[in-house]
Formats: structure tokens, sequence, C-alpha cells
């Protein structure tokens, strides 16, 4: 790993000198109550306490307080309260609010950020309960392709399996460590072995399942880690961060690689394309032989039209003498019949 590691920092080096150095984005989600900021706040403190330089950015509006320091905070842009007065919402809805509103101002979050890119080793961001703003809100979205789009940015998902008390949950009751919960995650067979023994609906469909999830699971990098107990496994967790880094920096050098050499073939067209415009004008002025080009304005025939609507009322006004020359005056035959009678 260590190896593979070094190779990757020499290619993403080698492939542009351009490329600086720049922190990564650790964007901590979970379930309500799974120990996201417990999880976050030892991770700040490992960071002091291994001199990484790291920055601190809290998008929880509703929480009263945080057990560490937040560099940028929601709460001093988004009042969460008057949120859920001003649009009439509950608890939920006015969190999913206030990230959308927080998301309109992340340029400015990030550009803070690049800032002080060469002073960082790590941002940490800490995210609230609703998983939907992650799973289908417009707000999650854009704040995970900002920061991706700008800085390495790795996705953590906080799982706390001390309450999972059944197989189907992803706990091994006879493993307080843990390993047994990486080994579901690593071999579907063992998980199997181990779901056998309950033979509920779920346990049935966890079992059909198992098989189907196996390629999803084993390309997550999973570490077991503890928020309480002296941070244990934070080391390997930053290993797991550092590889998901550098995953990420030689797949974005691949494609703007790929992306760089379609951008030169788009220019390579469009100079093509002016110069086969250019010669045509070329060719039109040598066959034009200097003569003054008419241009059509559609004012050309505009006296043949007007001479054309005159005669045309011409036609009209003789059709109406000639019927008014054949009409029959009621006047005159009223004074026909008079004559007649007497």
């Amino acid at each position: 790993m260590v190896d593979s590691l070094d190779n990757l920092r020499v290619s993403a080096g080698s492939s542009s000198s351009s490329f600086k150095k720049k922190p990564v984005i650790i964007i901590v989600v979970g379930m309500a109550g799974s120990g996201k900021t417990s999880f976050l706040h030892r991770l700040v403190c490992h960071t002091f306490d291994s001199i990484k330089r790291g920055y601190v950015l809290n998008l929880v509006p509703a929480v009263m307080s945080l057990p560490f320091g937040a560099n940028i905070d929601i709460r001093d842009t988004v009042r969460y309260k008057e949120v859920m007065k001003q649009y009439n919402l509950g608890p939920n809805g006015g969190i999913m609010t206030s990230l959308n509103l927080f998301a309109t101002k992340l340029d400015e979050v990030v550009s803070v950020i690049e800032k002080r890119a060469d002073q960082l080793d790590y941002v940490l961001v800490d995210t609230p309960g609703q998983i939907e703003i992650f799973t289908w809100s417009a707000s999650g979205a854009i704040i995970t392709e900002a920061f991706a789009s700008t800085f390495p940015t790795v996705v953590t998902y906080v799982v706390d399996y001390s309450t999972f008390y059944k197989p189907n949950y992803f706990y091994d009751i006879e493993s307080v460590d843990g390993t047994g919960f990486m080994q579901w995650m690593e071999d579907f067979e063992v998980f199997q072995a181990a779901i056998q023994s309950d033979n509920s609906y779920t346990s049935t469909l966890a079992n059909s399942l198992s098989l189907s999830l196996y390629e999803f699971y084993r390309n997550i990098r999973s570490v077991g880690v503890s928020a309480i107990t002296g941070g244990a496994g934070m080391d390997d967790f930053f290993k797991a961060i550092e590889a998901s880094s550098m995953l990420m920096i030689c797949v974005f050098l691949f494609f703007r690689a790929d992306l760089d050499k379609r951008k030169v073939e788009k220019e390579q067209l469009e100079e093509e394309r002016r110069e086969k415009e250019m010669e045509k004008l070329r060719k039109d002025i040598e066959s034009s032989q200097g003569r003054t080009v008419v241009l059509n304005t559609g004012l050309k025939d505009r006296d043949g039209a007007e001479k054309m609507m005159l005669e045309k009322d011409d036609d009209e006004d003789f059709q109406i003498e000639e019927d008014s020359d054949g009409a029959i005056d009621e006047d005159d035959e009223d004074e026909e019949m008079n004559r007649f009678c007497v």
C-alpha cells in the first residue's frame, strides 16, 4: 500500500508541473445519533496532537454547542429559529432550508479555503443528521460538487456499530472491537454464515441481497475507530483518507489530460473552420472583380408593389360604379307604381 501511494504521488507530481498541493476535504455524514460530532471532535484532537494543520467547517445550524472550535460556522450566517418562523417550517424543514440558504454563499467559503490552501492539510466538515440532505436535496449536491471540483474530497460515512445487535444490522456481538463487522463487509460468505441463525423475513432478504451488495461493499474503504477511548484507529483512518485522496487526484489528472486533449482538438477544428470561411470570402472577392455588390434590403420592388396596389384600387372602384348603374332606386320604383295606379 505504501509503495502504491508513493507511485501515485510521483505520477501525480509528474503529470502536471502546475499542480499545487491542496488540503483534503473530509465531509462527515451519517444518520442522526451516529456520533458524527464526537467523531469530528476526535479528528480535531488528532490533527492537533499530530501537528497536522486542520480547518473546521460546521454545517449543523440547529446545534446548541460544539465540543470543538469551528473556523466557519453556519450559525454565524443563518439563524435556524428565524428560518423556521419566517417560512413556517418544522425542525427538519428548517435545517434543510438553512443548508439551502448557506449553499448560496458556498463560493465564498471555497474562496476562503483556497486562500489558505498552502497552510492547511485537512478541512473537516460536520453535517446534520438529516442524511436526506446529501441524498436528494440540492444543497447537498452543491456542497459536495463545489468542494470536489476544487479540492480532493472524501465523504466519510459514520456508523455506530455498537447499536447493531443482530447480524442483519452488521454487528457481531462476540466481536466488540468490530473485526466481525469488517469481515462481513469484505466477505459475503462470512456474512451469510452469520445470518443463517436468524429465520426471519429480514434475514432472508439480507441473505439474498448480500451477494448483490458485495461488489458495492468491497470497493469501500472501511476503518474501525473509536471517538471516545483514546481515538483508537485514527492512524488507519488517515491512511485510508490519504489513499482515497491520492486516487481522486490521479483520476482528476487523468480526466484533465483528456479534457485538455479535447480542448486542443476543439481549438483546431475552430481554426480550420475560420480558415475555410476566410478562403470562401477571398473567392467571393475575387469573383466579384471589384464590382459594387448590391445588398438586398427588401425595398427594391417597393415602386412596383405600390403600382400594383393602385391598379387594384382602380379595378375595385370601376366594379362599384358598374354595380351602381344597374341598380334600381326604391324612390323611382314607388313613383312608377303611383303612376300605374292613377
